[in-house]
């Protein structure tokens, strides 16, 4: 059963102000967000929320604009989220571990959660830094809902899932975007039964929370589980009680399994994606990935004829499953966005296929100056979705660039979640680390085309990515454009992971044509 193309709400995120930080950064997969401890903060200065580029050198771009930047206090981001509020566009960003001085309140504050507005995108304006709560070190996945919008909740409020750490999640009140207040625990993580992690044995990544139907599908370590990263899915629909579904993932990670270990690395679960009644799973980031399509309503209900639908037996993992694709060990499954009913322009007049059903999945560089196999994006065929196969790939030339050499990582790490109709079935916008932000053409989905790119410059916030290569540390200052994301405007938020920053960009020229 084709699931239907989601008409959700548009949501982004990133956000703060500006710390002069020097150190090198610690070299950090995907898989290990938020267990690096960046070094301290050296020497500290205020400046501008939206001060304008440090480096006299221009930004590197094509067919993009920029249009404002904030320093976000020199925190190191992950992922941006834009809500609309009426007229009003604020956007949430989470941040890795670390801590920075706060200008608002003076004081140092473990990295958490930025709130900006970013209504006049040229003038992103911050609104409070909201630090984790209890022991958690880092706050790097939001998702945000109206309560007019959920199944059974005030529809004058706002809410907001966050993660705490890899304590738990988090239910939030961000009625007011300036004055966000906890509500409650949804839930903490438990214990793996096999911590072979450098990440130690409880975890917690990215999430999605459908609002209309109130189910957050959640990334976390359930008890006794193989890995630290599950899916965890939960029924919030009524914000003042959000109850526990099931636990899922694949089989030989459940509790007590025999005989060895189902899959080599312990990473788990990346990012689900649910869209109508389907529901995609990416495992392992950047190796070893898994690719996982699954009936949601049989996730949600389970094996009507088991003795218990939701005990973790092999048999009922498997039950949801409508296609499985194992990577080779070299590539990962970081994401993975349907893009239903995609008209093929060469296929006009064939009888068959003229529409197809396309997999956008992509896979993450994980190792600073090109040590590693060279990841990538494909576009994957899903209209048979129990046959899923690769027809397209995109990968940004390392040349003229000489990215491989310019320090941190080349390569993908994203593309934006959001939903836009002038994007869905033309462009796609990825982060590619010091490749900047890369926009691709992917309206014929077998040859997608890169048709803009916008490279962050430098600042005095940004901070070496170190590695040892052949028995030599080296070290460079690289921007590290961490994720991106789109809002109802069509324009592009990315954040860093290396602290340069906010970055927000229009597209121009033939890339703004293709949406516009």
């Amino acid at each position: 059963m084709r699931a239907e193309q989601p008409n959700r709400q548009l949501s982004l995120c990133c956000a703060t102000v500006f710390l002069l930080i020097a150190g090198c950064g610690a070299q950090q997969s995907d898989d290990e967000e938020g267990t690096s401890e960046p070094q301290a903060p050296i020497a500290v200065a205020q400046a501008p929320a939206a001060a304008a580029p440090t480096s006299s050198a221009m930004p590197e771009s094509r067919n993009m604009r920029l249009l404002g930047l904030h320093e976000l206090q020199g925190r190191s981001s992950y992922m941006p989220l834009v809500h609309a509020y009426g007229d009003r566009r604020i956007l949430f960003v989470g941040h890795h571990r670390g801590e920075a001085m706060n200008s608002q309140t003076g004081e140092m504050e473990t990295n958490g959660m930025s709130i900006l507005d970013v209504t006049d995108p040229t003038q992103p304006e911050l609104l409070r830094h909201l630090p984790p709560k209890g022991a958690a070190r880092f706050t790097q996945h939001v998702q945000v809902c109206d309560g007019s919008a959920l199944p059974d909740a005030d529809d004058d409020r706002v809410f907001a899932i966050a993660t705490n750490g890899n304590l738990g999640y988090e239910l939030l009140d961000v009625t007011d975007p300036a004055n966000p207040s906890y509500l409650r625990t949804i839930a903490e993580t438990g214990t793996s039964a096999r911590p072979e992690s450098t990440r130690g044995n409880r975890e917690t990544h990215k999430i999605q929370w459908n609002c209309e139907t109130g189910i957050a599908w959640l990334n976390g370590t359930p008890e006794g589980w193989g890995v630290t990263r599950l899916l965890q899915i939960f029924d919030v629909g009524d914000p003042n009680s959000p109850t526990h579904i099931r636990d899922f993932g694949l089989p030989g990670w459940e509790p007590d399994a025999d005989g060895p270990f189902s899959h080599p690395r312990v990473a788990g679960l990346h990012q689900p994606t649910v869209v109508g009644n389907r529901v995609y799973l990416g495992y392992n980031s950047g190796q070893d990935g898994v690719l996982q399509i699954l009936d949601r309503d049989r996730l949600l209900n389970g094996d009507p004829n088991a003795e218990d639908p939701f005990a973790p037996t092999p048999e009922n993992l498997t039950y949801p499953e409508i296609a499985r694709v194992d990577f080779p060990s070299y590539y990962g499954v970081h994401t993975a966005k349907p893009l239903y009913d995609f008209p093929i322009p060469d296929y006009s007049d064939n009888r068959d296929n003229s529409q197809m059903d396309i997999l956008l999945v992509v896979s993450e560089s994980s190792v600073y100056r090109c040590q590693e196999n060279r990841d990538l994006m494909w576009t994957m065929d899903i209209t048979e979705e129990d046959k899923p196969i690769a027809i397209g790939t995109f990968q940004a030339p390392e040349e003229p660039g000489d990215f491989c050499n310019r320090g941190g990582r080349f390569g993908p790490h994203s593309f934006h979640d959001a939903w836009h109709p002038n994007f869905d079935h033309a462009m796609v916008i990825l982060s590619y680390f010091n490749g900047g932000i890369r926009a691709v053409d992917i309206r014929n989905p077998f040859s997608p085309v890169e048709v803009g790119y916008f490279i962050p410059e430098v600042n005095d916030n940004t901070i070496p990515s170190c590695i040892e290569i052949n028995g030599t540390e080296e070290c460079d200052v690289a921007i590290q454009t961490n994720n991106v994301n789109i809002d109802d405007r069509g324009l592009i938020y990315a954040v860093d992971r290396a602290r340069t920053g906010l970055h927000i960009v229009e597209l121009t020229g033939d890339a703004a044509a293709i949406v516009n």
